[in-house]
């Protein structure tokens, strides 16, 4: 498929013109298929409750749900066991080993005075009769949610070796009864809040190192503003208004710097700005298109789609400027760079036969996989941990957030009831 020139740069400006009216605040719905071929046979034992605990969030369901949608774990079912420990001591191991746990956690959860709540936690080694963790965390009752991604993130790293990244958020657009808004949610696509609504489109969310502020692009004045906005306090600043279009905001991975598309010249090109709106400098000058630029994980280098060689090609410049090349061979359309945390691969975009997927490129051997199914998949954004990739996609004729792994083993559909959102952008990990 060859894009002509005038709508190529629209696959970051324009986007979001097409969204379908969505609820605003309803939560994503996960459907999960597929899952490793070695999954951990886990069981997560209801926590116990002492005192009056008037939280409403279960927190075995959550930590259960959480590990699931990893693909990794088996969540064993323990309705049926009458016997349910809330320390490591009552735990009998020879009961749990007959149902083909190999790990187990249990807790509790007790009232305090104040209003607060004292969550404990401890994860246990079936087969080797010892215990591997124990937290202990002392919350408001709104935290307990929270809580739950906190103590999954770590039964799945004491289990797997990888980082958790339950406790993690995702940002996304959302468009309700004319307005659109872009939303913060767990990522389990609960929770979500509006950091920001407006009667003209939104698009671009991009997360700065530290998890505390958002870029993203508004056309509230009519024309595309890159603004920059603080979750804590909601300040905002107006990082990029130059005449032309201003777009597609990449933060620098220490966060003092973005890379900015402006058509500020003539076609759009490369920039980089301070993340306080100084030292604007041009990094691309072509008489092509360039757009959608990532920076790599040590700063040395941004990627960027261009179609300087007549179809959308994914290329590199030197983050201080310097003659492009060409990143991207095989296949003849690619777009929408996105590094790994780890920096040895790059997700992308291709038309394969006509259909938009998500694709992963390693960059040792640059051999290419395929790893989503749809036709119409857009905006890939990696995982802080790099074992999951989430993406854009349409299911039904509207739009729908979706995740595969990296192997391409474990997908997941996150679905708003009779809604429609896009461009995704997984968050940090938080302290």
């Amino acid at each position: 498929m060859n894009i002509p020139r005038l709508i190529f740069p629209r696959l970051t400006i324009f986007f979001t013109v097409l969204f379908i009216t969505s609820v605003a605040n309803a939560a994503l719905e996960i459907e999960i298929s597929g899952g490793s071929a070695q999954q951990v046979p886990i069981a997560i034992v209801p926590f116990g409750q002492t005192g009056n605990v008037s939280a409403q969030e279960n927190i075995s369901s959550i930590i259960g749900a959480d590990l699931r949608r990893s693909g990794l774990f088996r969540v064993l079912e323990t309705g049926g066991v009458v016997n349910r420990p809330i320390d490591t001591a009552q735990i009998k191991y020879a009961e749990w080993a007959a149902l083909q746990a190999q790990a187990m956690a249990v807790g509790n959860v007790e009232a305090l005075a104040g209003n607060r709540l004292k969550v404990t936690f401890k994860l246990a080694d079936v087969l080797k009769q010892t215990q591997l963790a124990g937290m202990e965390y002392n919350i408001a009752p709104s935290q307990l949610r929270t809580t739950a991604h906190k103590i999954a993130d770590v039964i799945y790293q004491k289990l797997t070796g990888e980082v958790g990244i339950f406790a993690s958020r995702i940002a996304y657009i959302n468009k309700a009864k004319g307005r659109y808004a872009l939303q913060v949610a767990d990522a389990d696509g609960v929770n979500p809040q509006t950091v920001v609504s407006s009667n003209e489109p939104i698009i671009s969310p991009a997360w700065s190192p530290d998890g505390s502020k958002l870029a993203y692009v508004s056309f509230e004045k009519k024309k595309p503003i890159i603004f920059v906005q603080s979750l804590m306090t909601g300040q905002r600043l107006t990082l990029a208004n130059f005449k032309g279009n201003n777009s597609a905001p990449a933060w620098s991975p220490d966060g003092s710097k973005l890379a900015i598309v402006l058509t500020y010249g003539a076609n759009s090109q490369v920039y980089t700005i301070n993340a306080d709106g100084t030292g604007l400098k041009q990094l691309t000058k072509s008489s092509a298109i360039d757009t959608e630029p990532t920076w790599s994980p040590d700063a040395k280098w941004i990627y960027f789609s261009s179609d300087r060689g007549g179809k959308p090609q994914i290329y590199k410049v030197s983050s201080i400027g310097g003659e492009a090349q060409r990143v991207t061979f095989e296949g003849s359309y690619n777009l929408s760079p996105r590094f790994s945390p780890d920096g040895k691969s790059l997700a992308m975009i291709r038309n394969d036969g006509g259909k938009f997927r998500v694709a992963l490129q390693d960059l040792s051997n640059g051999q290419v996989q395929l790893l989503s199914e749809g036709a119409q998949d857009e905006s890939p954004s990696f995982a802080p941990n790099g074992r999951l990739i989430l993406y854009a996609t349409r299911v039904g004729g509207r739009g729908a957030l979706a995740a595969v792994s990296s192997d391409g083993r474990v997908k997941q559909r996150l679905s708003e009831s009779g809604g429609d959102v896009r461009e995704p952008a997984w968050g940090p990990l938080l302290n």
